[in-house]
């Protein structure tokens, strides 16, 4: 399987005559072609700045950004347009930026294929309109439809010039909890249905279910890794066995180390410690295995002791 993303060492900084945020600070991933995926991150953590590049409306400041062979870092003007017109779909939380009111559903849909014959615009949009289930809905207004249609509506719009990446930008937000359940079935089946990338973008954990890989970002790096223990249709073939274990975790946590061989630790771990900020922890092979621990202040003073020389 080839890859769709691919980031290296990227950094974004945001620079204002007073200040300097570093928005991402050499972030590594990678997204298969054909996955459906989700980064996972808190306000601030740097994931909506990571959408941002990978769509191109935002520019990196170093690194290497390569979507689907293309080199982000060396685009023009004119190759971003032509990008986000024919690569990439958008899906966004707020559906003021996804459709325009006073248009019906079906002539949404038309509008990213501009450049299109109105007949082949016509009959793409009805497709798509059927595939998200809303051929019922092609000729209502933005009032008409709930939010969960509407939200579908986003959906195929995202998918009218036939992109190879869709990026969904919490687009479970503005919903409730079962039509955000029905939002992230439909997106999983346009996967499946289409093969197209998709990566969703989300502060909320409990979409897990149905994905297979979930990349958390923290601090502007990618921290961990949370990977499907069996897929979701597998789970979806055994729903026996799957209620039986309903309690348990569907995903295993790894953490991710980068190129000079750094990585972050899950918080929730360091507290366990009883690590606040920063700290010297101690670091062990044990067994084949690498433990790291907390000495205390007690074994940490012993060893400062032991390193002076006589």
């Amino acid at each position: 399987m080839s890859e769709m993303v691919t980031c290296e060492n990227l950094v974004k900084i945001y620079k204002t005559k007073e200040t300097e945020v570093v928005a991402l600070q050499g972030l590594d991933l990678t997204i298969e072609q054909g996955e459906l995926m989700a980064i996972i991150g808190n306000s601030g953590s740097g994931k909506s700045t990571l959408l941002n590049m990978i769509g191109g409306l935002d520019r990196p400041s170093a690194g290497t950004l390569l979507v689907d062979g293309k080199d982000l870092l060396k685009f023009s003007e004119k190759d971003y347009v032509t990008y986000k017109r024919d690569t990439v779909g958008f899906v966004w939380q707020n559906n003021a930026r996804n459709l325009i009111p006073y248009m019906t559903a079906m002539e949404n849909v038309q509008i990213p294929m501009v450049l299109t014959s109105a007949k082949k615009r016509a009959d793409r949009a009805k497709e798509l309109l059927e595939l998200v289930g809303l051929s019922h809905r092609r000729n209502s207004h933005l009032n008409q439809m709930s939010g969960g249609e509407q939200q579908r509506v986003a959906i195929a719009i995202s998918l009218a010039n036939s992109p190879k990446l869709v990026l969904a930008d919490e687009p479970t937000g503005a919903v409730d909890t079962r039509t955000a359940d029905a939002v992230l079935d439909l997106l999983r089946d346009v996967n499946r249905q289409l093969g197209v990338t998709i990566m969703i973008v989300t502060h909320d954990m409990s979409l897990s279910r149905k994905v297979d890989r979930i990349v958390a970002i923290r601090d502007g790096r990618t921290s961990s890794e949370f990977l499907r223990k069996s897929s979701y249709v597998d789970e979806m073939q055994h729903l026996d066995t799957y209620a039986a274990e309903a309690g348990e975790d569907s995903h295993v946590e790894l953490a991710v180390m980068d190129a000079t061989g750094r990585l972050q630790i899950p918080r929730e771990y360091l507290q366990a410690l009883g690590v606040k900020g920063k700290a010297r922890l101690r670091v062990e092979m044990q067994d084949g295995k690498v433990v790291v621990y907390n000495p205390g202040e007690g074994d940490v003073e012993k060893m400062s002791a032991d390193t002076v020389q006589p």
